[in-house]
């Protein structure tokens, strides 16, 4: 079982290591209580964060069991999505690219 975390491309690299663990603690608390959360937190939990266009942002939210996250530095944008934890997900997942810092 893995999270998926997705963050927007335009979101700037210096919050977006802030905005994934908000990310990851928002959605637990949302799903706390789910069967797929709970089994998430007896193992290792593992987390995938992926850089995702406008596009993919939204259709992303198709999927259930999910939250998305505003911040409030970058005008109360929306810039990430977070998915309950869940064995397999839709098809697009797998190919979201990694999210890693921009060249400099």
């Amino acid at each position: 079982m893995k999270m998926y975390i997705l963050l927007k491309a335009s979101v700037p690299d210096a919050f977006a290591p802030v905005i994934a663990a908000h990310a990851s603690l928002a959605c637990y608390k949302k799903y706390e209580d789910d069967t797929d959360m709970q089994q998430w937190m007896q193992g290792v939990f593992k987390k995938v964060v992926c850089r995702v266009n406008d596009k993919e942002f939204e259709n992303a939210k198709a999927e259930t069991k999910h939250v998305v996250l505003t911040e409030a530095a970058l005008d109360h944008q929306e810039v990430c999505i977070a998915f309950c934890p869940r064995e397999a997900y839709s098809k697009q997942f797998q190919f979201f690219p990694m999210w890693k810092p921009t060249a400099i």
